[in-house]
């Protein structure tokens, strides 16, 4: 825990670090690409899910894994790359918030479904495998957010 705090700490205390915190207008446009990250992110997954579990079937498989599948990865990466900006000033804060944690679970899980749903598909389409990966993912997306939330309001 110790090795963990003297990291973080040097993570707060990094040049880029402590200007980041003492602008006026960094760190609020960096939780503003963080915001659109995961509006981008949640607003494509969602149909994407959706469509896994069964609904929008008007919507071509190929639309959904050539176009919204990129787009989220995208709002991912954007979310992701300004979230760890928005960790850094506050590093140790954050290491013993249990929502930090959870929210990290979360996103872990999350991971480990898509990844899983996506080694499953190639063996075999199964409709009832897909419902879950789409149901399972919509609900761990959606926990992410509010354990965000959390973190920066609870």
């Amino acid at each position: 825990m110790e090795t963990w705090d003297a990291l973080f700490a040097a993570i707060e205390t990094w040049q880029p670090v402590v200007a980041l915190r003492a602008s006026t207008w960094a760190y609020p446009l960096v939780s503003w690409l963080h915001l659109l990250g995961i509006g981008l992110l949640f607003g494509t997954i969602a149909v994407v899910d959706l469509r896994l579990a069964g609904g929008l079937l008007r919507l071509e498989e190929a639309t959904v894994r050539e176009t919204l599948v990129p787009l989220s990865l995208g709002g991912f990466v954007l979310a992701a790359l300004a979230g760890l900006l928005l960790f850094a000033p506050a590093a140790r804060e954050y290491q013993s918030n249990p929502w930090f944690a959870a929210k990290l679970a979360l996103m872990f899980a999350a991971a480990l479904n898509a990844i899983s749903f996506k080694f499953a598909s190639f063996r075999q389409a199964n409709g009832r495998h897909a419902r879950f990966a789409g149901l399972l993912s919509l609900g761990l997306w959606a926990t992410v957010m509010l354990a965000g939330r959390m973190l920066a309001f609870g």
